[in-house]
């Protein structure tokens, strides 16, 4: 008992330095006046199945930007809801164009395609890759993005930290405590190895040079999480990824209740935990160890469990309640994990009313 007392303080100290250097890294980020003479062309690349509800909301958002050169492509992937009557209200805005496939081929996950696809037809000079469900909060946020992206050191692609909205956030606000204790964003840049490294799919941004160079859509076509392998890829191939914060700028709508959230964190859960058993049941193991069973074994423990939440929470603008069941919130995402490996081994994983993994993947 006293060699797990010490094994798991430590982790949780590992935890909180990680979280402190990230939050610092945050803090010291480049913050270079919006209002340059002379803009690079951007364009902005959104997947969309189904998503009528949240275009509704995204595109009045993107066509108020007062960015001076910037399109707008959605690839509308098959949808068979509301979304292309909601497309063509804005036919006559000549800053959007509407692609449209009926689904990707084999080898490709939908996702993927309907972005390797949108950056054929792209234009700009920065390729912006976005959500449909996020949303910008204010008129001049492609700027302030831009801007902050030029400030980067070179040979760095951008992703961010938004702000989250919606619906299951028990399981919603788990997200950016993993981002950022799970990952030591300042050693991103100093040490090679790839896996110190990984995008937010939500949205990222890179120059179309490096793009082509590497298509890393076409190399990662048939990956459900495919910004963390793109990210890894990328740091690989010389271009390192970069945590903005931009909350002020951008909010992410995942998911509208708890059942959502669940059906859709179910997806990648397994596969962000190694993807096969053996992986997949050390860390199972080692999240339930870490964040349900440790206040168990060492009291105090639930003082780090609630503050690490607390901590994250407060920068996100989260309500209190939502902090005090942190306990709650991680056993839901155990028995998420756990879900979602059932789920991939029976191969029923299923989003968008298509199928996700493979059976015993």
């Amino acid at each position: 008992m006293i060699v797990l007392t010490l094994l798991l303080g430590t982790l949780h100290l590992l935890l909180w330095g990680t979280l402190l250097a990230s939050l610092q890294y945050l803090r010291r980020q480049p913050r270079p006046d919006p209002t340059a003479d002379v803009w690079p062309s951007l364009s902005v690349l959104i997947p969309a199945r189904n998503e009528a509800a949240n275009l509704r909301r995204l595109l009045p958002t993107l066509l108020r930007q007062d960015y001076p050169h910037f399109e707008v492509i959605v690839y509308d992937d098959g949808s068979d809801d509301a979304t292309p009557f909601v497309l063509e209200r804005y036919r006559f805005d000549r800053r959007l164009r509407v692609l449209r496939g009926e689904g990707p081929p084999p080898g490709w996950v939908g996702k993927v395609h309907a972005l390797y696809q949108a950056t054929r037809h792209a234009r700009g000079t920065l390729y912006l890759f976005l959500d449909a469900d996020t949303e910008l909060l204010r008129t001049d946020a492609l700027r302030h993005l831009v801007a902050r992206y030029r400030a980067l050191p070179p040979g760095s692609v951008a992703t961010a930290l938004p702000s989250l909205r919606g619906g299951g956030q028990l399981l919603v606000s788990l997200v950016p405590l993993m981002i950022l204790a799970g990952l030591p964003w300042p050693l991103v840049r100093r040490l090679p190895h790839p896996l110190l490294g990984a995008l937010n799919g939500q949205c990222w941004l890179i120059d179309a040079t490096h793009y082509h160079r590497l298509e890393p859509h076409r190399h990662h076509r048939n990956e459900v999480l495919e910004d963390v392998q793109i990210g890894r890829y990328l740091k690989k191939h010389g271009l390192v990824p970069e945590m903005l914060d931009l909350r002020r700028e951008l909010a992410v709508y995942m998911y509208p209740d708890l059942k959502a959230a669940w059906q859709g964190f179910r997806k990648n859960a397994y596969l962000l935990m190694g993807g096969r058993p053996l992986p997949f049941l050390l860390l199972w193991l080692g999240y339930g160890l870490t964040f349900v069973l440790a206040p168990l074994v060492w009291e105090p423990l639930l003082v780090s469990v609630l503050g690490l939440k607390l901590v994250v929470d407060r920068l996100l603008g989260h309500p209190l309640w939502l902090s005090l069941l942190a306990p709650l919130s991680h056993l839901l995402a155990w028995a998420l994990q756990l879900d979602s490996a059932w789920s991939h081994w029976r191969g029923r994983v299923r989003w968008k009313d298509r199928p996700v993994g493979q059976p015993g993947a």
